[in-house]
């Protein structure tokens, strides 16, 4: 489901303990505002226990973002819904391909997703995402792509 703006603290608390570990960039408030759009979440009992976010690069690529499932609810097949319907999205929009960063490969791969070297990822996403992270030039997240 599509969150509102009234989410966005429910979101942050989902998204601060991995934003602490250094495997989630930090996005404020006002971010992810101007984002709203891109987000998914999946809620319960009146708490957001999935979320991810589709952000679009081009006519053709797009990256998940942020793709994160409560500790309580891993492995339940909650971070799996997020991804299908980030993946329609991108389908109905047009796009062609997805790109992910991540230290969670093997969940992407029994998605779909396939390695590419990080020379491939696109500059801009390195110049308006990675710089940010606590973890740059020295990240070691794995970079994954699939076709849709």
């Amino acid at each position: 489901m599509k969150p509102t703006l009234r989410d966005i603290p429910l979101m942050q608390e989902l998204l601060s303990p991995f934003v602490q570990d250094g495997i989630i960039l930090q996005r404020d408030a006002d971010e992810i505002a101007t984002n709203i759009r891109s987000y998914e979440v999946i809620k319960k009992d009146n708490q957001i226990i999935a979320i991810g976010a589709l952000h679009i690069y081009s006519q053709t690529l797009a990256e998940i973002r942020s793709l994160a499932v409560n500790s309580l609810y891993q492995k339940q097949g909650f971070g799996a819904q997020i991804m299908h319907a980030l993946e329609q999205e991108a389908r109905n929009l047009g796009v062609k391909s997805l790109l992910v960063l991540t230290y969670q490969s093997n969940f992407f791969k029994r998605l779909g997703f396939v390695e590419i070297p990080k020379e491939q990822v696109p500059e801009h996403k390195v110049w308006s995402d990675c710089i940010k992270c606590r973890h740059f030039p020295n990240c070691n997240e794995i970079s994954l792509i699939k076709t849709i």
